[in-house]
């Protein structure tokens, strides 16, 4: 049997989950602006899987990199780091 190579892993918060079994995850990162040499936030939105529905708005999570599951969804929810209060 083959081992998986290392799959990308991202944390972020959850900012929708209105679909079944999907949630929209916003991953933020800073970037060093190349001529002012100041920190800029930078977000992106991964609509990851989630199989059981136990994600909700707040979330804090860690998603993995997977195979395409659907036209836009190419990640999964591997952890529920910190349930929103």
């Amino acid at each position: 049997m083959k081992k998986r190579g290392m799959r990308r892993q991202l944390t972020g918060v959850v900012i929708s989950d209105k679909m079944d079994k999907t949630v929209v995850v916003i991953v933020e990162r800073l970037v060093k602006h190349s001529i002012y040499h100041k920190y800029i936030r930078r977000q992106n939105r991964f609509a990851a899987h989630d199989e059981n529905n136990s994600c909700r708005i707040g979330d804090k999570v860690r998603i993995i990199e997977s195979r395409p599951l659907s036209k836009t969804k190419r990640w999964r929810i591997n952890k529920i780091i910190e349930k929103a209060v």
